[in-house]
């Protein structure tokens, strides 16, 4: 019998991001994912995306090898910069955590 690893653990922020800081925002926001999927070992994918009907809105699709992986984004010295940013720019967040169901 194989051992079936755990499923990946997503993490979907939302951020309303007013047009005057946009740019600043987006600098930070790129340099976070860059960091985030060259610096640790389990972040799997992170995509910044902005939807196309909805212009002050931008999301983040966040895939890690499980909780703990994520926890330990939320360590780093580029997340620290990013939320530094991130108050600095006024920018409102709502954050949505997913445990990924995997098929039998």
């Amino acid at each position: 019998m194989t051992k079936r690893s755990a499923p990946p653990f997503v993490v979907i922020p939302e951020f309303r991001v007013r047009p005057q800081v946009k740019t600043a925002f987006l600098d930070a926001a790129l340099d976070d994912a860059r960091r985030s999927v060259a610096d640790e070992a389990g972040c799997r994918r992170f995509d910044v995306v902005c939807p196309e009907d909805a212009e002050e809105t931008v999301l983040f699709y966040e895939v890690y090898d499980d909780r703990v992986a994520f926890e330990e984004h939320l360590r780093t010295p580029h997340l620290m910069r990013f939320r530094a940013a991130m108050k600095a720019l006024k920018v409102e967040e709502t954050v949505v955590r997913f445990a990924s169901l995997e098929n039998s």
